[in-house]
């Protein structure tokens, strides 16, 4: 933990945390510096061992204090490879975190979006409605005032029907009209018969016939 703290510049309980950012960019700061180290330790490995080969025969003291400096480096070694790990995974885990959280970012930001531009069609929905049904109002009152004007003009006809009966009509005449001049010769004729045959004698007309 003191590694890190050092590392990382420490901070007491009340100092201000770096972001996310920061600490991955210290954690790739720190794991290029330990690989420099690992690099470092690997080729005095290899030296102590070169060194030990060497002297194994003519010079065993020699020999045995570059195997005890090989062993030195080894340790520091496998704690610089286990810090290094420990490094790999942090720096992954904020790194994720960091994406994560730039991914719910960016999905809050559409869905806000998507809210806005939903009350943004339910708003042009419902004008288009209201717009509609002004239109409908429009057009029942224009129906209305249609009516109206018909019922007024079927009142007016009405009324001028109802003046042309009023009109007095022409006096019946009280003495018959002249029949047609046929009809009246034939009527007369009919008389003058009727009046001979109640004038002569019934038995004038039987003598008559007797001195034919």
């Amino acid at each position: 933990m003191a590694l890190f703290g050092r590392i990382f510049g420490g901070g007491g309980k009340g100092g201000k945390g770096p972001s996310p950012q920061e600490a991955i960019q210290k954690l790739r700061e720190t794991e290029e510096m330990l690989t420099k180290k690992q690099e470092f330790l690997e080729k005095k490995i290899d030296q102590e061992l070169i060194i030990a080969k060497k002297n194994g025969t003519k010079n065993k003291r020699a020999a045995l204090q570059a195997l005890k400096r090989k062993k030195r480096y080894e340790k520091q070694l496998a704690q610089i490879d286990g810090t290094l790990s420990t490094i790999e995974f942090q720096r992954e885990a904020l790194e994720n975190a960091n994406t994560n959280t730039e991914v719910l970012k960016n999905m809050g930001f559409a869905a806000k979006a998507m809210k806005s531009a939903h009350e943004n069609i339910v708003d042009d929905l419902m004008q288009d409605i209201t717009e509609q049904q002004e239109l409908e109002f429009d057009e029942d009152e224009l129906l209305a005032e249609l009516d109206e004007l018909e019922q007024e003009e079927l009142d007016k006809n009405l009324l001028e029907i109802g003046g042309t009966e009023n009109v007095p009509l022409p006096n019946v005449p009280s003495t018959s009209l002249p029949s047609r001049p046929g009809e009246n010769l034939r009527k007369r004729s009919h008389e003058v018969s009727c009046l001979h045959l109640h004038a002569v004698p019934p038995g004038f007309l039987f003598e008559s016939f007797l001195h034919l």
